[in-house]
């Protein structure tokens, strides 16, 4: 875990983590693996951070990320003309960086691995085992988890929820996605001016 400083980072949950480096004294790393959530927000315009993406995707061999970290892989110039995806209220966003939309829990460019949202994080990290280990491995771990999904309801995509459902998530989410717009807008032009 790679922060500004080895001091505790406190998730949005209240979650308390340690990092083990920090961002000048990151190792390379074979994996990069970049999170979402609430916090990336701030990282757009951190650049420190999204220049600690750049140096560190240069040289692994596998850039990722889950829910909205594709954002800051974004705002890292890391996605123009990749295929990625992200939380399902968060990938129109993603085009702002030259990224081409795709509608699935988890997509693999290349070595560009991007997840969507929260319990695709699941998915997403099946298939990087499968690609750092092989498949016997990943399917090992699914069985060991008891990763059987079987939920209750049949809402979890815009596409299987009923309408009234969307409607009603994306109104409690109005005014963070706002924001959140504004910040990709804002990180995007940043991007493209740094190419001029």
């Amino acid at each position: 875990l790679a922060a500004k400083s080895l001091e505790s980072v406190r998730a949005d949950s209240g979650l308390r983590l340690l990092p083990t480096t920090t961002l000048e004294t990151c190792p390379p790393l074979a994996l990069l693996c970049v999170p979402g959530g609430l916090g990336v927000e701030a990282v757009l315009s951190d650049h420190a951070y999204l220049a600690f993406l750049r140096r560190m995707a240069a040289g692994a061999r596998y850039v990722t990320s889950v829910c909205t970290g594709a954002l800051a892989l974004g705002a890292a110039g890391l996605l123009a003309d990749r295929q990625a995806t992200t939380h399902w209220l968060s990938r129109p966003l993603l085009p702002a960086f030259g990224a081409e939309l795709v509608d699935k829990r988890v997509v693999v460019d290349g070595p560009l691995i991007t997840g969507g949202g929260v319990t695709a994080g699941i998915d997403f990290a099946l298939r990087v085992v499968a690609e750092l280990h092989g498949t016997a491995l990943a399917e090992a771990i699914q069985l060991a988890i008891e990763y059987n999904p079987d939920p209750p309801f049949s809402a979890g995509s815009p596409a299987s929820a009923g309408p009234e459902v969307v409607a009603d998530v994306e109104a409690a989410a109005r005014q963070r996605m706002r924001r959140l717009a504004e910040q990709v807008d804002r990180a995007a032009a940043a991007l493209s001016a740094s190419a001029t």
